[in-house]
């Protein structure tokens, strides 16, 4: 991949966290619990994610609510960084594309990172959020995401979502093929692609198909071991991967 037209300081100073999903696939723990507030390795999922984000200097996340939300924001309180700016969508679920155009005004102009919240990864020799950073190029890039491995990650019980060329452009998944990356929730996305966006509900991954379309979606191949728990039986999984890399 050719040098990045911006320099290796440039953090985006903004992260959109996902933590407003109802987590069905997780009941019975998601009818008293949160999904983003389920401990997995000693703490909230969604901690896993905000400490990645603290640790690589991002100043603010935004984070969205709407399923048991009294319970993420108590906790939310108790954390010194990044910044935390909740989107409260409690009375309308937006989905992750409708959550980001309601808290583009507090993401503001420039790129931003998402994370989803239901899914961290056991870092490898180097952040993966600072190999994204110094990968973004604004010049050919309209999103940039962290990819993991189908085949290796934990807790992926599906057939991958990108294939990925020498380069880092990245093409989604045919059906029946069995793509060797799945997207791990976590990105770079310009603002702009919602500048001309009406509508209040919507999903984000036509996004990331559309920027594929035009040869502007990339990716980079995540350091270590990604963990998915979207099952209750995901949350052994990961702690069993957890204890063998501490070993």
């Amino acid at each position: 991949m050719s040098k990045p037209a911006v320099p290796e300081t440039f953090t985006p100073a903004s992260a959109m966290v996902f933590a407003a999903g109802l987590g069905t696939r997780m009941r019975p723990i998601t009818e008293r619990t949160p999904k983003p507030m389920i401990a997995v390795g000693g703490k909230p999922l969604m901690d896993h994610t905000l400490d990645r984000f603290a640790e690589s200097g991002v100043a603010r996340a935004v984070v969205n609510v709407h399923y048991l939300p009294d319970q993420i924001e108590q906790h939310l309180k108790t954390r010194a960084r990044p910044e935390i700016i909740v989107s409260d969508e409690r009375e309308t679920l937006l989905d992750q594309g409708g959550g980001i155009r309601k808290a583009l005004p507090l993401l503001g102009e420039k790129p931003f990172f998402v994370a989803n919240t239901d899914a961290f990864w056991i870092e490898g020799p180097t952040s993966n959020l600072r190999r994204l950073v110094r990968t973004w190029d604004p010049e050919r890039m309209d999103v940039l995401l962290l990819l993991a491995g189908t085949a290796t990650s934990v807790g992926v019980d599906w057939p991958g979502d990108f294939t990925m060329d020498g380069e880092g452009r990245l093409t989604r998944r045919r059906e029946p093929e069995v793509a060797p990356f799945v997207y791990s929730g976590v990105g770079i996305l310009k603002p702009q692609l919602f500048a001309s966006e009406t509508r209040e509900v919507f999903r984000l991954a036509p996004f990331f198909f559309e920027a594929a379309e035009k040869g502007r979606l990339f990716g980079v191949r995540l350091e270590g071991l990604w963990l998915h728990v979207g099952t209750p039986e995901a949350i052994g999984e990961a702690e069993r991967a957890i204890a063998r890399s501490v070993l």
